[in-house]
């Protein structure tokens, strides 16, 4: 195996120009704006950063796009990038200034870099195993004043883009820096017009040295040509096991298009279409959902003993049968985004059932894997213990009596009992199947927005009217009598509301705005929300009270829209 260090401007112009190159084995870009800060503040330190792993071959071998823009030129030579797409991606876009492309839609990653930052570290890297793949996520603000805030960031060298940063004159973005050769501009927004300014050789040593992170170079392990797809897939797949940088679906991905070159594309071009249709799924679920149409379980393991004709004929049976699980959901259920869904396991439980019995069902039937369906996500199925083991038991059991009992069991087995009760809605948060559940029981009750009247809705299109959680008792209302997070975020607490009327009702105090909306709208107005009425209830120091008033209430909705056809 070859090696050679290259420098990073010459990876990214390499990537630009379409000399480097992703396999369709390569997951999507995945990280957060605030991997890309640490990325660069390691590399401005001179840490090490890893290597990188490449693959030179004459095979035609199926590719994906990159994030970021490449040329068009497509030169005879290239390489396959195997590992290091996430770093490679996010300087290229630093250092080009483009966005990236993350499901069809493009996001600038903006970095600011600070030119009076502390010359010592000042912070220990929290790492977060359950990242999301949002690439533009910024810092975490939730929990800190402004001045907190700005206290903190001032002791970083490197931050996610803000506004309130941005216009401060020792902040700068990564990105100017890099595509202006002179200091000038720079050094006169940071009020330094004078060589004998004392701030003068500090700011252009520290532009220098971020400057120079473009010289940097990386270790480039080259694999041999002579190496066939199937021995690169596997040198794939152990290479990203290690540390668990990639997911289990990452790399059963891989081994799929090693077996069936260019699915990623047929795979893509689902995903894409549920997307349209204002379902969006994972690449992993359609994954797993094949998985288990091919062998009746779910686990990516068993990928190994499959077959190309085995992928491609499960493939075909696999996605009618999510087609129909979506669409049972919406219309049979109500549920009209993979947001309300507590796991998406429970889709493959609908695809599966349906394609063991043909798509024939009874009335009964249906009503009854509605309430299961209902039962399984406010209850969290598959969000405690072993997911995978919870689904697989499933999948073996809808094999079973022609009646959905089984299924049932196994959830109270679990759960205990499978009546919605006041106590059951303590200590949960907005991620639980008790609020995703609570906010179908209320749509399915013609629940509206407080001022516009539109039925409360995932599907609004327009900004002012988008949905939010607006707390009925304002957090700074609470704060203000001392309340502690998990208290001021209890889920009774929360009310669905456009943002235009969340901004209209701001930091008031229950008693003052609540009683405008029952003189609009009548107490049914608040009722369909499941507000109590007791006007006694919207003072602060009955707040917990309102908590378990509202708590008994929820838990009536939602197991009358529950035990609803």
């Amino acid at each position: 195996m070859a090696q050679q260090d290259i420098s990073i401007q010459q990876l990214v112009d390499k990537i630009e120009n379409n000399e480097i190159r992703l396999p369709e084995m390569q997951r999507q870009y995945v990280w957060q704006s605030t991997r890309v800060r640490d990325l660069l503040d390691s590399l401005y330190r001179g840490y090490p950063s890893g290597t990188i792993l490449t693959w030179e071959t004459n095979e035609q071998v199926a590719t994906r796009a990159f994030a970021v823009d490449q040329n068009v030129n497509m030169p005879m030579q290239y390489q396959l990038l195997l590992d290091g797409q996430q770093r490679l991606t996010s300087l290229s876009a630093i250092l080009r200034g483009e966005p990236v492309q993350v499901r069809g839609r493009k996001r600038p990653i903006d970095i600011l870099f600070n030119l009076e930052h502390p010359d010592a570290l000042q912070f220990i890297t929290e790492v977060n195993e359950n990242d999301s793949t949002d690439s533009s996520a910024g810092e975490d603000t939730s929990e800190a004043t402004e001045d907190e805030l700005l206290e903190r960031f001032n002791k970083m060298a490197f931050v996610v883009h803000a506004k309130k940063l941005a216009v401060l004159p020792h902040w700068v973005s990564v990105t100017k820096v890099f595509k202006e050769n002179s200091d000038a501009s720079i050094l006169k927004a940071a009020g330094i017009t004078f060589m004998d300014d004392p701030r003068y050789d500090k700011f252009t040593d520290r532009l220098k040295k971020l400057r120079a992170i473009k010289d940097y170079n990386y270790r480039v392990h080259i694999l041999e040509r002579e190496k066939s797809y199937e021995e690169v897939t596997e040198i794939f797949v152990r290479v990203n096991s290690l540390g668990a940088k990639l997911r289990s679906s990452d790399l059963a991905l891989a081994q799929i298009t090693a077996k069936w070159r260019d699915s990623l594309k047929i795979f893509q071009d689902f995903e894409r279409e549920c997307d349209q249709k204002g379902f969006p799924l994972d690449v992993a679920i359609l994954l797993r959902n094949l998985i288990a149409f091919a062998t009746g379980q779910s686990k990516f393991r068993a990928i190994t003993g499959l077959s190309r004709n085995q992928l491609e004929d499960n493939w075909k049976t696999s996605i009618k049968g999510m087609e129909y699980s979506i669409d049972f959901l919406k219309s049979n259920v109500g549920i009209e985004s993979p947001a309300l869904l507590s796991s998406n396991f429970i889709l493959i439980v609908i695809a599966l059932l349906a394609h063991r019995r043909n798509y024939n069902f009874t009335p009964d039937f249906v009503a009854q894997l509605r309430k299961w369906v209902l039962l399984a996500n406010v209850k969290g199925r598959y969000s405690h213990g072993s997911s995978e083991t919870l689904l697989d038991q499933d999948l073996t059991a809808i094999n079973q009596p022609e009646d959905l009992s089984i299924l049932f069991q196994r959830l109270r087995t679990q759960v205990g009992s499978l009546d919605i009760h006041a106590r059951d809605f303590e200590n949960r948060n907005s991620q639980s199947g008790y609020f995703k559940t609570m906010f179908l029981a209320f749509q399915k009750d013609g629940a509206t927005d407080w001022r516009d009247q539109l039925k409360i809705s995932l599907k609004h299109i327009g900004k002012k009217h988008r949905l939010q959680f607006h707390h009925v008792f304002p957090q700074a209302v609470l704060k203000r009598v001392g309340a502690d997070k998990h208290n001021i975020n209890d889920i009774c607490n929360f009310s669905f509301i456009s943002e235009r009327t969340n901004r209209k009702i701001s930091d008031k105090e229950p008693a003052d705005y609540l009683s405008a909306i029952v003189d609009k709208l009548g107490e049914e107005g608040l009722l369909r929300q499941c507000i109590p009425i007791d006007r006694q209830l919207w003072s602060v120091d009955r707040y917990q009270d309102f908590l378990q008033a509202r708590r008994e209430l929820v838990a009536k909705r939602m197991s009358d829209f529950i035990a609803s056809d």
